[in-house]
């Protein structure tokens, strides 16, 4: 399930929440029940808006390197880059 960055207008507070990319979250009384944390002072009414973030999930087969090692290359002169 993706996560999310809510800024509330109010309190200028930033909350991380996941949920479905259904649900449309718009008021801080929302977001504290999708966090579960205390609104504290903060009306529940009060508005909140989605950040734009990017880059949440990433799979553990994009980090892996499909280039050769260093050296044993056509793009390596032979350990010339000094990263062997």
């Amino acid at each position: 399930m993706p996560s999310y960055d809510y800024r509330c207008d109010r309190n200028g507070r930033v909350v991380e929440v996941k949920h479905s990319m259904n649900v449309k979250l718009r008021t801080w009384g929302e977001i504290c029940s999708h966090a579960e944390i205390d609104p504290g002072d903060t009306p529940k009414d009060a508005p909140v808006q989605r950040l734009i973030t990017g880059g949440q999930v990433v799979r553990s087969s994009a980090l892996k390197n499909p280039e050769p090692p260093c050296a044993s290359g056509p793009c390596c002169g032979g350990g010339m880059c000094e990263m062997n």
